[in-house]
């Protein structure tokens, strides 16, 4: 890279860790750390959504499939999100937001442990915290792929800078700094994107090259067909289904978004304006892969196809701008999941094996919620340098976390709902214990499963578990009740209700 690309490289670091610091300012407590004191304006919280809903795996593994089958990538990886964070905008978003303003809770699991009991809300608590360690491994690895073929450093190097720069921000500045920081990489990351589609087009031979090229594409790609290869029909109607639980809060990091806006009207048109992002500007993200097979049509690793576009038609400042780009969806994720899994640690998980926790004042709190980032982020980079063991960037996304989410996000998910108040214990740890050994039954069984069954399996089984217990074994608890209804409007009936807070829940 030119010395203008390392200028605007350095430059947006620099701009991350003065956030940081500015937004450190405004935390005062766990609450404002990890909600932000409820005052985040609606429109912040719904870009910091949508940032934080997808990495650098946009330009890595999803890039690689638009450039090996086409536009399926947009059909079957971005719809879904589209349509899940749109449903949610009426059925989820509110319902966390009223979550904080009536119990005062700042961790998405932590009215589980009046919701159901203490058990149920550490199988998911730490199971889920497990899967996030896998998670956010697999966005250090994308950046790592990307900074390797733009200046040559050693993936280890690159997971080492990326996790360093994300820990400093987001641990000093808690969900305020993930939102700005959020909104900053949206711009950086929109002039990037759209510098490239210009330069792609310009390749083509401008606008009339455009309808000429679905034409030219190798044999394999489809621009009539969304749905080909392994992504077949079943596979995306799995995949809508764990969208909805996932993208509505069973990805925790997502749930704060709409517990740290004012009220449960401004989380609902944040989940609105993160689903229409959802729906039209990966379609500016992806096209440029989709290009490449006419463009660049022998390229060895389909992984590095974004990257190798920007080196050969970018000038110089605009490829260290891109790369920026990229950077910015892999620190937004993971800086927002690790913010999450700080929460969950902090307020649901030490209180219950440590009586030291449960006594902790504010500072105390404060400080430990930033030692778990700390600690997460690291063991994140650990797993991350070996992430080809665990089936690499797409086989950690699809094929662990796509497949695990439905199990552990179902019991929390569908215990905020009405229709599922007399879904108790037993169908919540039934549903994610049998979820579960349905994944690594298949996974790890006689015979390997393609993906749509490894995918949908785990997600069924926990859905006709949870709700048929739920039919056949119905466990009435008033305070469940109190809880589901008291999120559930916005009338005045469930102001009352006592928050259900960490020491509570130790007490049951």
């Amino acid at each position: 890279m030119a010395w203008l690309d390392w200028t605007a490289l350095a430059g947006y670091f620099l701009v991350m860790l003065l956030i940081g610091v500015w937004s450190h300012r405004r935390i005062s407590g766990v609450g404002d750390y990890f909600t932000g004191g409820g005052k985040m304006p609606w429109w912040l919280s719904g870009i910091s959504h949508h940032m934080s809903g997808y990495s650098a795996a946009v330009f890595v593994a999803y890039a690689a499939v638009a450039y090996s089958y086409g536009i399926t990538v947009y059909f079957w990886a971005f719809v879904p999100l589209a349509l899940a964070t749109g449903v949610g905008a009426f059925l989820f978003a509110p319902r966390w937001n009223r979550l904080r303003s009536r119990f005062n809770v700042v961790s998405p699991l932590e009215y589980l442990a009046k919701r159901y009991n203490v058990p149920t809300q550490q199988a998911l608590a730490w199971s889920g915290a497990l899967l996030k360690v896998f998670d956010v491994a697999a966005k250090w690895a994308s950046v790592a792929i990307l900074l390797n073929v733009f200046t040559g450093m050693p993936m280890a190097t690159g997971i080492l800078i990326t996790g360093v720069v994300t820990l400093l921000y987001c641990t000093v500045g808690g969900l305020w700094a993930d939102a700005l920081t959020d909104f900053g990489q949206f711009v950086i990351q929109g002039v990037a994107a759209l510098a490239m589609l210009i330069a792609v087009i310009v390749k083509l031979g401008g606008f009339a090259g455009l309808g000429s090229m679905w034409d030219k594409l190798p044999e394999g790609h489809t621009h009539t067909h969304p749905l080909v290869g392994q992504w077949t029909a079943g596979f995306l109607t799995a995949y809508i289904v764990i969208k909805l639980f996932e993208y509505n809060g069973g990805m925790w990091n997502l749930a704060q978004r709409y517990m740290a806006t004012d009220s449960a009207r401004s989380a609902r048109r944040s989940a609105g304006l993160s689903a229409v992002l959802y729906l039209t500007w990966p379609a500016v993200l992806l096209f440029p892969s989709v290009a490449a097979g006419v463009l660049m049509p022998h390229v060895a690793d389909p992984q590095q196809v974004y990257a190798l576009m920007a080196k050969a038609y970018l000038p110089a400042g605009l490829v260290g701008l891109t790369l920026a780009g990229m950077f910015s969806h892999t620190m937004a994720m993971a800086s927002s999941d690790a913010n999450a899994i700080s929460a969950v640690i902090t307020r649901d998980i030490l209180p219950v094996v440590s009586r030291r926790a449960r006594r902790m004042s504010s500072q105390a709190g404060l400080l430990a919620a930033r030692v778990c980032t700390v600690v997460f982020v690291s063991v994140s980079m650990i797993v991350a340098i070996e992430a080809d063991h665990f089936g690499g960037v797409l086989g950690i996304i699809v094929a662990l976390v796509a497949a695990v989410m439905g199990p552990i996000s179902i019991p929390m998910l569908l215990g905020l709902l009405p229709a599922f108040r007399r879904c108790g214990p037993i169908a919540a740890l039934s549903s994610w214990a049998l979820g579960l050994g349905a994944y690594f039954l298949l996974k790890y069984g006689i015979e390997p499963a393609d993906q749509t069954w490894l995918v949908a399996t785990p997600l069924v089984t926990s859905l006709v578990v949870y709700m048929g217990l739920g039919l056949l074994k119905p466990e009435p608890n008033d305070e469940a009740d109190a809880i589901v209804a008291a999120v559930s409007s916005d009338g005045p009936g469930g102001a009352a209700v006592q928050a259900p807070t960490p020491t509570a829940a130790t007490a049951d």
